[in-house]
């Protein structure tokens, strides 16, 4: 009786797990790109944008988004400068093209 009961964990563990990753393969979307529609990487090209603005203006940076403004793609760049004199730091949002 014992072991029957541990044919049927090991069965039930086993379909578990596999549903598991079929669930998993089933979730990433395939999706083949084409020439209609470019694959753009703007996530990573936002932040490193920041990145130079934020060096440029003497901060740290807070947030690095993508935008459309006015149809064109643009880096919403949220740097925050140090205050004068022991102030608080100063929150300075700009936009830069995304080329």
């Amino acid at each position: 009786m014992k072991t029957f009961r541990s044919h049927i964990r090991a069965a039930t563990l086993t379909l578990a797990a596999a549903g598991l990753f079929a669930s998993q393969a089933i979730a990433v979307p395939a999706v083949e790109p084409s020439a209609d529609e470019p694959i753009v990487l703007a996530a990573s090209d936002c932040y490193a944008i920041g990145q130079q603005v934020a060096a440029q203006n003497g901060g740290t940076l807070a947030k690095a988004s993508q935008a459309t403004r006015g149809g064109q793609q643009v880096c919403v760049i949220v740097v925050l400068v140090p205050g004068k004199d022991g102030q608080r730091p100063r929150r300075s949002e700009i936009v830069v093209p995304l080329n």
